[in-house]
């Protein structure tokens, strides 16, 4: 089995945790391992009638037969991972590395003041990595509460690929709200494209063997920033796009797909394959498709546009909001 590591291709919000909530259940991977900052980045689910919202837990933790691991690179709310693995049944299968650092609630308490300035989302994760890069961070290793879930992740995921154990690796928000390749300032506290998705969790380049990238069908963002060809609220509201964060619960703005954005996307990440997801909100017609003949004309011919434009096949294309309306074209 294969080492996939899936990213968002835009401003975050692009609907990766449904994706690779149905790839843990549909591939079977050994490891679902998440990387990124921290627990400013919520991921929502739909499944069998329960919607779930995570900031910390891996979304492959709805397979029970999959291990679910937070990688060294990202930062720990021990409580809100705790909460989550104990509400959603994770517990004896969740697991941080040794390394990741630990959010404390002065780290949640000086981030306040960048709700404001740049967009936080108040979580703390920014001043923790600032801790980090100082090294007085501490760690989950001397994390009382994290007792029995600290383990060397890295080692883990090598031992799981040794033998033969495919790896879903869960990167969080988007990549142009990357420090490095995003819209700086209002972007968050780290590089979060899939090369450093790979570095947070231990895994060197030649082992990946596919990079997938989430677009949604449509272009949204929390906070300020650049949002090319944004539409005001009321016509968002008319086309269905108007939504809300999951973490903070803010107006996410909304914007037509943009080519260009998505094409850098790609080149940044080395992306090898791509995702639509939201296609039954751009063409209602599409809700809840499983097969790629069953979506309307119009709907194809926008997912083959974008594999014209992008050099990329469209593998995964999201159908509604459950975590099984997707139309899988791997093969």
């Amino acid at each position: 089995m294969s080492v996939t590591v899936v990213v968002g291709g835009f401003y975050g919000d692009e609907g990766k945790g449904k994706i690779i909530s149905y790839m843990a259940r549909r591939d079977s991977p050994e490891i679902a391992v998440r990387g990124g900052a921290g627990p400013n980045a919520g991921h929502t689910i739909r499944d069998a009638g329960r919607t779930y919202k995570v900031r910390m837990l891996p979304c492959g933790f709805l397979n029970p037969g999959c291990r679910v691991m937070v990688g060294p690179g990202v930062q720990v709310d021990p409580g809100v991972l705790l909460s989550e693995v104990d509400e959603f049944g994770a517990r004896g299968r969740a697991f941080v590395d040794r390394m990741c650092g630990i959010i404390t609630p002065d780290h949640r308490s000086r981030d306040s003041g960048l709700v404001s300035r740049i967009g936080s989302t108040g979580s703390g994760t920014g001043p923790a990595n600032a801790d980090r890069a100082m090294r007085v961070q501490g760690l989950a290793r001397d994390c009382a509460p994290l007792d029995g879930m600290a383990l060397d992740v890295p080692a883990e995921i090598s031992s799981a690929m040794r033998s033969g154990g495919g790896v879903l690796v869960e990167g969080t928000q988007g990549t142009f709200l990357s420090l490095w390749h995003g819209t700086y300032p209002h972007c968050t506290s780290k590089d979060v494209t899939a090369s450093a998705i790979c570095a947070d969790v231990g895994i060197g380049p030649t082992a990946v063997d596919d990079v997938l990238v989430v677009f949604k069908s449509y272009v949204t963002r929390v906070g300020d920033g650049d949002l090319e060809g944004e539409l005001d609220g009321a016509e968002s509201e008319r086309r269905g796009w108007s939504e809300r964060g999951t973490v903070t619960g803010r107006q996410r703005r909304a914007a037509p797909f943009d080519y260009a954005l998505a094409r850098r996307a790609v080149m940044l990440n080395g992306a090898t394959q791509a995702s639509l997801t939201k296609m039954d909100v751009l063409y209602p017609a599409c809700a809840g498709a499983t097969s790629y003949a069953d979506l309307p004309g119009e709907a194809r011919a926008f997912v083959e546009r974008t594999e014209s434009e992008l050099g990329v096949p469209v593998t995964l294309i999201g159908t509604g909001p459950c975590v099984d309306d997707v139309v899988d074209r791997r093969g």
